[in-house]
């Protein structure tokens, strides 16, 4: 037990099958916390569970009552930050822990780390802390996804559910998903630009000097401009336009890149611990559904974001075989990347019958502008789920969750329990 001002944390560890459908094989270890407010630690408090966003990134680790969304949740719950597996502390995948798997092990091995095993193992944890005790549950982005799953899977462990940016769309194959996501990042573009006009041309600058020259970044990778372009992935959130244009403001030392901005890139590109990030493609895998590098196969057709457009279109949550060979530690997974687009052989993660008829109360945050996650599919979702509310609203971007410091939590927990 941890207890810094404000909060009482403890560490849990649980030992879980890897494969759930094996029970009695190979298990894997996850980590979560829990966390409570001193004046309520030794209450009896409900039980909340927080599956973060990504997919492949771990659990905040607080620092205070006022991070975030912890202060309004923990004015009533004890919270569970949960590493999800492969993350954080819960068994996790990088180019280190994979080392010595061949492509057709790692892939068979990566499988098994979709939101299906995620709520399995929060059954397992749910029924070790809770006993037949039920839960609530916020899921934030991805974690929304892992939601929608749980509901499918094991509604009877939840009590109320709370969904910031996540619904996703339940029969939408890859290319749905960026058939839709494209064009919000193109407008995102245009935001950018219109904020900060000076940058088309210092953005072009940098790029034709990667197209020119051999740019290397400090751990030797090849910065290229598809590479600097993936820092467009930042434009879906409340600061993600200043987070780039003040990296471009220290671009240059004199003629050359600064050191500071190829350091820089290097961190926000590098997936050093995030590798299933990396492999979102696969949350969209079905039945008879391969999804076939469907990011890649949709810039193809888009002229807009052509390397050598003017003004330089950045992408988002995209990804892209390219990375499996520029980007180091994610080069151990490239033979598994191209086995898992070509696999058609995904059980599927919803199951829009028991969704239909769900008894469990939603309250779901769709942000109107998500450059991520579709607010149309989301939705669509909507209608096709019993019992949800949702909100729709473009005062928050895709961060809303965390950077409106628990006013969105407060408002969905009113909106689940009927007081707004």
């Amino acid at each position: 037990m941890i207890r810094i001002p404000g909060l009482v944390l403890t560490d849990h560890t649980f030992d879980v099958p890897l494969d759930h459908a094996d029970p009695d094989g190979p298990t894997i270890s996850v980590f979560a916390r829990s966390v409570a407010a001193t004046d309520r630690a030794d209450d009896d408090l409900p039980w909340l569970i927080f599956f973060q966003g990504g997919p492949g990134s771990k659990s905040p680790r607080p620092s205070s009552p006022s991070d975030s969304w912890f202060g309004e949740a923990l004015k009533t719950h004890r919270v569970l930050l949960l590493d999800q597996r492969g993350t954080g502390r819960s068994t996790p995948i990088s180019a280190r822990t994979v080392a010595g798997l061949t492509s057709r092990q790692l892939a068979d091995y990566l499988r098994l780390f979709r939101a299906d095993s995620i709520v399995r193992d929060a059954e397992i944890i749910r029924r070790r802390l809770l006993g037949d005790g039920q839960w609530e549950s916020l899921g934030q982005s991805y974690g929304g996804f892992v939601t929608l799953t749980y509901l499918s899977l094991a509604p009877s462990g939840l009590r109320s559910c709370y969904i910031t940016g996540g619904l996703p769309g339940l029969t939408a194959t890859a290319d749905d998903v960026y058939a839709r996501t494209y064009p919000r990042v193109a407008a995102k573009n245009a935001g950018y630009y219109a904020r900060y006009p000076e940058d088309v041309a210092a953005v072009r600058r940098i790029a034709d000097r990667l197209t020119d020259e051999d740019v290397r970044l400090a751990n030797g990778d090849p910065l290229t401009v598809n590479r600097f372009r993936f820092l467009g992935n930042a434009f879906g959130m409340g600061d993600g336009y200043e987070r780039l244009h003040w990296l471009l403001d220290d671009a240059w030392h004199g003629d050359d890149l600064s050191d500071l901005f190829r350091h820089e890139v290097m961190t926000r590109t590098g997936f050093i611990d995030t590798p299933l990030f990396a492999l979102q493609e696969y949350c969209y895998g079905g039945p008879g559904r391969p999804t076939g590098w469907a990011a890649e196969r949709a810039i193809q057709t888009l002229p807009s974001f052509a390397a050598e457009a003017t003004p330089l279109l950045f992408t988002g949550e995209m990804m892209y075989p390219w990375m499996f060979r520029d980007i180091a530690a994610l080069r151990p997974f490239a033979g598994a990347a191209d086995l898992l687009a070509e696999a058609d052989d995904w059980p599927d993660l919803y199951d829009p019958a028991r969704l239909a008829s769900n008894e469990v109360p939603v309250a779901a945050a769709v942000y109107f502008d998500d450059m991520y996650v579709d607010a149309d599919l989301s939705l669509s979702t909507a209608g096709k789920v019993g019992n949800v509310r949702t909100w729709v609203t473009n005062e928050y971007e895709h961060d809303g969750g965390a950077v409106s410091k628990g006013k969105v939590l407060a408002r969905l927990m009113d909106m689940a329990a009927g007081r707004a």
